[in-house]
């Protein structure tokens, strides 16, 4: 599935991420963060936590751990993450997800 023209032509987000692994695109917002997310290689997200999370996937599989729980997620599988919950995973190349973030400011913009 490719994403549509207008989605894929959003900023981009300044993640720790290398480009060659994850493409961003944000709907920027004062009250939190819309991210489409395309994932090119395997990537393994470390354990962190943050403000809440929702997401779901459009495509492929991702396997998270949420506060201890870990569960693999696919296309049309949603997760929520709490406030200050520790999570990590892992994500498989080819996977597309949305994700919105209760933080504006989780990530910044990318320069143009």
């Amino acid at each position: 599935m490719d994403l549509p023209d207008f989605i894929a032509s959003l900023p981009e987000l300044d993640v720790p991420f290398p480009a060659d692994v994850v493409a961003t695109h944000v709907f920027p917002s004062e009250h939190g963060l819309v991210v489409f997310f395309e994932f090119f290689k395997d990537m393994e997200l470390p354990m962190h936590s943050h403000k809440a999370q929702w997401g779901t996937v459009l495509e492929g599989s991702v396997t998270l751990t949420i506060g201890g729980d870990t569960r693999e997620y696919r296309a049309g599988d949603t997760y929520n993450i709490a406030s200050g919950v520790e999570h990590g995973g892992i994500i498989t190349a080819g996977t597309k997800a949305i994700d919105i973030f209760e933080e504006a400011d989780r990530y910044p913009i990318k320069a143009s």
